[in-house]
């Protein structure tokens, strides 16, 4: 094959998935109704479609907040006409979307009451108005932010998230100094690894393996109640 037909063998390719990709963006869906409300970030519609709400992640079931952002979204959009702006399916075969009603994003108004944290791959057009829905929350304290009574006990000596040599060989370290009595908490990343622990007086010191995000992430630490004790981004 003649080397410049193979240029536009592949330059036809390219432009069929950089279209693909495109266009998956824009897909939108008028009209659906939702069904029941699964959590604070998945939904089910009327014909069986499951809706995974790009961008924000709310608490996993047992954790604090779940039921109240749970309960939040099902008053939002339960039983309700949305609009669905589609980008793709999860692992779980769940639809990757936003949605709105009556023009307003769902996603952004779960954030802005404190019931979610931002949750990205990939920044997409949506993303500087949902983290400054985050922000509008943990400045005012509201849900997931409010503040906990030990707020102003734990100081992060080191949170090391690369491993070296090779990924998952078990040296990524997370180092606290706790000046306070002992407590129990909660310590969490973007995604869904949550670690229930005993932070002693003094020192604390856990290894982990292929957990921290090496693009970036965050650390939240909760107190029992989930009231926020530490936030590094």
């Amino acid at each position: 094959m003649k080397l410049k037909h193979l240029f536009l063998i592949v330059l036809f390719i390219s432009s069929c998935i950089f279209y693909y990709q495109l266009t998956e963006e824009t897909v939108r869906t008028s009209n659906t109704i939702v069904a029941r409300v699964i959590d604070g970030d998945t939904l089910e519609l009327t014909n069986g479609q499951k809706i995974r709400l790009k961008g924000i992640n709310t608490p996993e079931k047992s954790m604090p907040f779940n039921q109240e952002a749970t309960e939040f979204v099902r008053q939002l959009v339960e039983d309700k006409s949305i609009t669905i702006e589609s980008h793709g399916i999860d692992k779980y075969g769940r639809t990757l979307a936003y949605i709105f009603i009556d023009g307003k994003n769902i996603n952004k108004k779960i954030l802005e009451e404190g019931l979610a944290t931002l949750y990205y791959y990939e920044k997409d057009k949506h993303y500087d108005e949902l983290k400054q829905a985050e922000e509008f929350a943990r400045l005012n304290q509201k849900g997931l932010w409010e503040k906990s009574p030990n707020a102003n006990c734990l100081e992060l000596i080191e949170l090391k998230y690369k491993e070296q040599p090779t990924r998952c060989s078990n040296d990524e370290l997370l180092i606290l100094e706790n000046f306070c009595e002992k407590m129990q908490v909660t310590i969490k990343d973007d995604a869904t690894h949550i670690y229930k622990e005993t932070l002693p007086k003094g020192t604390f010191t856990k290894k982990f393996s292929c957990i921290w995000n090496d693009a970036g992430d965050s650390l939240y630490i909760a107190d029992e109640k989930g009231l926020l004790i530490f936030y590094r981004y």
